[in-house]
């Protein structure tokens, strides 16, 4: 190995142990967590207090909600569940798969009011529902094709029994197939309106240290 090859390898290997020195002697200057804080990224459950429908929400408007388990720190201390959250509506987005963006602002505490930094990570039993993206969008799934399938069959029944009545055979033909357009658009409709009743439940991740305090 030549004197320069050599020197490359001592050099690359002092810049390793750089490296690492700094990474240990930052985890060693990270201060450890109070005992009455409960950690980030600590997942819960909430429940709704209002409705939130897609078609009359704005992005400010208020919503409450409350918790719907205790949140514990380490030392102990609770928040017990009941507790009222505020939290406003940041964005609606409408379209084929409407999406709604929801923003949390403060807890109730045996101490008063904290803020609450956090981000909807689900909405557990509702099927139709998902969380979208990394901000915690809410968003319609849509119907599958089996189901608008499905309203474009009932259409068009219903709409050949009316066309029969009013112009027998050609009456029914054309009815049905107005009734399957009717069927069609019903459930494509269906799918654009996102409705997160009072009482469902959101799950939620805190995005930071949430302190009890103990005064």
């Amino acid at each position: 190995m030549s004197n320069m090859s050599k020197r490359a390898c001592v050099a690359a290997c002092l810049l390793v142990l750089v490296c690492l020195s700094g990474i240990s002697l930052l985890a060693q200057d990270a201060p450890p967590l109070p005992d009455n804080v409960v950690s980030q990224g600590t997942v819960f459950l909430i429940q709704l207090s209002d409705r939130i429908d897609t078609r009359t929400v704005k992005a400010g408007d208020h919503f409450s909600a409350r918790l719907a388990e205790p949140l514990v720190a380490a030392n102990g201390m609770t928040i017990d569940s009941g507790r009222k959250i505020k939290g406003h509506v940041s964005a609606v987005e409408p379209g084929l798969r409407t999406r709604v963006i929801l923003s949390f602002e403060d807890i109730d505490t045996s101490r008063g009011w904290v803020p609450l930094i956090a981000t909807v990570t689900g909405v557990p039993g509702e099927h139709g529902l998902r969380k979208i993206g990394e901000e915690g969008e809410i968003g319609r799934q849509g119907m599958t094709k089996e189901q608008i399938a499905e309203a474009i069959v009932v259409g068009a029944g219903r709409g050949a029994v009316e066309g029969e009545r009013s112009g027998g055979k050609r009456g029914a033909a054309n009815g049905a197939g107005s009734g399957a357009a009717a069927g069609a658009f019903s459930a494509f409709e269906s799918g654009h309106d996102l409705v997160l009743e009072k009482g469902t439940a959101l799950e939620l991740r805190l995005d930071r240290n949430l302190a009890i305090s103990t005064r």
